[in-house]
């Protein structure tokens, strides 16, 4: 038996392979520094989908243009119950709305969920009126579009689509083996992505850039960072935003996400100085850590600069597990899909450890 499954083969997959020894992240043959960076998300979200729906144009942006337009919706059904509810959960709620089903239509209406959706709740929390989305503009222009108002800077929306595209898929990470096993009881399209939000929600999954920023904005200055990072290790606690379940060095994906902020900033006034101190953190860090735990591969992952280009972003710390999601999502969908057109319902085996019953005498 593998507690939590360590290194049980799940599945077979096309879509992307995470080689935790070399620190490499391969998504449809290509690796990750060849599209972070250099593609849209749509045009990786199409990459994911080649070769399950039948009806797959050679440009998703039009279609996903309108969908966004079409489950705009059901933000009408964002009521009072859910305006108390952090965004994720209510994102999760307003995605559960959708029609289940197979079709590239509906992949088209997932995908744009929890943009649009989190962008309405973002801005409802804050007093604000929901922006309709925009069919005319790519999938990341529209997201802060929609969420900030105002139609972003040209840095800014290729940030954002470098975000997409880093977090796109990932291996059999749990929310996407969460799908997978959904997907498998033919349940469909919109419960495979339902249980994949579920799963992401965890701190020790997709929930855990936004503890980044309360960790950089208690220590303060960079001359705090040894003193308080000792004294988080002392007591035990997690230090977020730095090792990872299978990259043995770091995550490459730190690295794309690290060169995504530091190209948004060459046009900010206000971000340099925020970047320079993450940085001195990151440093003093690596180097406790190396002190502290010698005999661990604990190095940058990828929550560490999602944190920082998000909130560059000016997307709320409550609001940066939906950003993944609007990501993942298409890694979702489409290892639904591969598990539907080769795979058998997951039905793993458990050992039985309780009492037994005595026998009647």
């Amino acid at each position: 038996m593998s507690d939590g499954l360590e290194n049980v083969v799940a599945a077979e997959t096309v879509m992307s392979e995470v080689d935790g020894q070399r620190g490499v992240l391969i998504i449809r043959g290509r690796s990750l520094d060849d599209l972070a960076g250099r593609t849209r998300f749509e045009e990786v979200a199409r990459l994911l989908f080649d070769g399950f729906f039948d009806d797959l144009p050679d440009d998703l942006t039009e279609g996903l243009g309108a969908a966004r337009a079409e489950v705009f919706g059901e933000v009408a059904a964002l009521d009072t119950g859910l305006m108390d509810r952090s965004p994720i959960e209510a994102m999760r709620a307003l995605t559960a709305r959708l029609a289940d089903g197979d079709d590239l239509a509906t992949a088209l209406r997932l995908m744009a969920a929890p943009a649009v959706f989190t962008a309405a709740v973002v801005r409802a929390q804050a007093g604000e009126a929901p922006i309709a989305p925009d069919p005319g503009l790519t999938h990341a222009a529209d997201i802060l579009r929609m969420t900030r108002g105002g139609v972003p800077t040209k840095a800014e929306t290729e940030a954002l689509d470098t975000y997409l595209v880093t977090v796109s898929d990932h291996g059999l990470n749990a929310s996407t083996f969460a799908a997978r096993v959904i997907a498998s009881t033919r349940a469909g399209l919109t419960s495979a992505v339902v249980g994949g939000i579920s799963a992401l929600k965890g701190p020790l999954h997709g929930g855990a850039p936004g503890p980044v920023i309360d960790m950089l904005n208690e220590i303060g200055r960079p001359e705090n960072a040894r003193h308080w990072i000792e004294q988080a290790l002392a007591r035990g606690d997690r230090l977020m935003g730095f090792g990872h379940r299978v990259y043995r060095v770091r995550d490459p994906r730190a690295d794309a996400l690290k060169a995504a902020v530091r190209k948004l900033r060459e046009g900010s006034n206000s971000q340099p100085a925020r970047v320079e101190f993450a940085e001195a953190v990151e440093a003093a860090a690596l180097a406790i850590l190396k002190e502290h735990k010698p005999d661990r591969a604990l190095d940058t992952n990828v929550e560490f600069y999602t944190a920082l280009l998000l909130e560059a972003l000016a997307f709320p710390p409550s609001a940066f597990t939906c950003v993944f999601a609007m990501g993942r999502v298409a890694g979702w969908v489409a290892h639904a899909r591969e598990q539907v057109a080769g795979g058998r319902l997951i039905r793993p085996q458990s050992r039985y450890v309780g009492p037994t019953p005595l026998k009647a005498a």
